[in-house]
């Protein structure tokens, strides 16, 4: 599918992965809207500055979409927690799931009427290796990510005789500012793999224009999200040891005379 001409809807495109995926967009022909807290100068878009992280800052920019021909929706907007469970405040959960879940969600039903009525839209949701293969200390961002796949999942079966695509796409770790020094040291200790941003831009930019419907990233990731679908109580024991090291990155060792 050519994206020329295309009016495309791009969350959290400001980001890291965001900016690359949009003059990725841009470059193809796309006319691009950009939906963040902050305006980036390093491209010529549309940008609607607004919080996803709130009900009411989600419902601002679900009007301001209302009123747009939007043909592709692009929900890339996602933050991270990494650390102990019961460490998380109330707070940053709830913003957590607001970013990761329910603004797709909420953005979503909000465009799904105009593309009905056309016959033709996409929805895509960037998600995360994290949302089938459960990391331990990463419990509420797993589990926001498998709630967006599931949410995919359900919606392409709701609408795929309308005429409009869901695709869900789930990149592995990548490297950018927003990891924190304790995720760069968890990666190091486990020896996770890293992409670059510019490749996994390249990568969502190519499953649009492929109308894809789920697309996971990187080996062996990709592996173990099947084997994990089949046999999660063999996943348990293959990452028990990666468990026990990010657990050792909040709970140091008492000394050996205690």
């Amino acid at each position: 599918m050519s994206l020329n001409g295309q009016r495309i809807v791009v969350t959290g495109g400001a980001g890291g992965i965001g900016s690359l995926l949009c003059l990725e967009l841009l470059s193809q022909g796309a006319r691009v809207t950009v939906v963040d807290r902050v305006e980036s100068s390093s491209f010529d878009a549309e940008f609607l500055c607004g919080d996803l992280s709130t009900l009411d800052g989600i419902s601002t920019i679900v009007g301001q979409l209302k009123s747009k021909h939007v043909d592709i929706l692009v929900n890339l907007a996602g933050i991270q927690y990494f650390g102990p469970c019961e460490d998380q405040s109330s707070q940053q959960t709830a913003l957590l799931y607001a970013v990761n879940l329910l603004a797709p969600v909420l953005l979503t039903q909000a465009l799904l009427p105009q593309m009905k009525t056309r016959g033709h839209g996409q929805i895509v949701n960037v998600g995360s290796i994290f949302g089938s293969i459960n990391f331990a200390h990463f419990a509420t961002y797993s589990s926001s990510k498998a709630g967006l796949r599931g949410f995919s999942e359900a919606l392409r079966r709701e609408v795929r005789a309308e005429g409009i695509t869901v695709t869900y796409i789930a990149p592995r770790a990548v490297k950018t500012p927003l990891n924190t020094e304790k995720i760069l040291e968890f990666g190091r200790l486990t020896k996770m793999n890293m992409d670059e941003p510019t490749w996994v831009a390249q990568q969502i930019a190519k499953a649009i224009t492929e109308r894809r419907n789920d697309v996971f990233l990187g080996f062996p990731e990709t592996l173990f999200v099947r084997l994990n679908a089949l046999v999660p109580r063999i996943v348990d024991q293959v990452l028990a040891a990666n468990d026990l090291k990010a657990k050792s990155l909040f709970c140091p060792p008492y000394p050996a005379n205690q």
